[in-house]
């Protein structure tokens, strides 16, 4: 595997494969990687000749410094990680080649998906993740980038930003990889106590209890039994449960024919925030 910490050399070495006829692919993270990541580079892996993994913190997509500070860094083991899939490039750069010495973040418009749900209770996050999504497509110009439905908001803002931006990639939205347990996959579970560890996975059961409650009830009522599940539970905390529209991600009183819906849930286990999501 090649590693790049600069933008030239990388750019160099990527525009030498384009010339050679070679598509390339892109799984863009921020570390700390997990069974769910790997799944993404293996799927770049199988569709392209080329498989770039970038790893970056980024710095302005974090409205709380704290979460900043203690996000999980792990790239020696990352690197391990991708070497045993066979990954093809990994681009490592600091925050100062990324951003030069202004670090903050460009302004986006996503027509009102960058106001639903996360964008409601982290301020100026999906300015971040344009600002530095943006950025990396610019330099690894990818035929294809794959990002996992987990942060589904995060996708659709993503396919926004391409189609209003003219960028010329494909985004691949791949399914959540769960632990045994139901738990989504995120790097920030490595963060949690072993007793929240043991709490987590009741997030998950509520959702699919939820979706089971279609037939019967309208979203306002599924709404409401949510909120109720959590009320009195003594680890884990509802910051927001929504029903919304797949394409907008406005939330829903009740479902329409032909429509695809979708719920969402942000859950705090101590200091740890969980989101998932589930298909209605």
């Amino acid at each position: 595997m090649k590693i790049f910490t600069l933008k030239s050399d990388l750019k160099n070495y990527l525009a030498a494969e384009k010339k050679k006829g070679n598509s390339i692919g892109f799984v863009p993270t921020m570390g700390a990687l997990h069974k769910g990541h790997l799944s993404l580079v293996e799927k770049a892996l199988s569709k392209t000749n080329i498989t770039v993994v970038s790893i970056f913190v980024n710095p302005t997509q974090f409205d709380n410094k704290e979460d900043l500070d203690k996000y999980p860094k792990t790239l020696e083991n990352d690197i391990k990680l991708l070497e045993s899939v066979d990954c093809d490039v990994l681009f490592a750069p600091s925050v100062e080649e990324i951003y030069d010495e202004n670090v903050v973040a460009e302004r986006f418009d996503f027509d009102g998906l960058e106001h639903q749900m996360e964008g409601k209770f982290r301020d100026g996050h999906f300015d971040g993740v344009g600002t530095i999504v943006k950025a990396l497509f610019e330099i690894v110009e990818p035929d294809v980038a794959y990002f996992g439905k987990k942060d589904f908001q995060q996708l659709q803002i993503i396919k926004k930003l391409v189609e209003k931006h003219n960028i010329p990639v494909k985004i691949k939205g791949m399914p959540i990889f769960r632990e045994k347990d139901g738990l989504a996959m995120s790097s920030r579970n490595t963060r949690l106590t072993k007793e929240h560890r043991e709490a987590a996975p009741f997030i998950h059961r509520i959702l699919k209890k939820a979706r089971k409650k279609t037939g019967t009830k309208n979203a306002k009522e599924i709404t409401e039994w949510v909120k109720n599940q959590f009320e009195n539970h003594p680890l884990l905390e509802l910051e927001y449960f929504t029903i919304a529209e797949e394409k907008t991600l406005i939330s829903v009183d009740k479902f329409e024919e032909y429509k695809r819906y979708r719920a969402f849930i942000a859950v705090f286990a101590g200091e740890i925030r969980l989101i998932d999501n589930v298909r209605f």
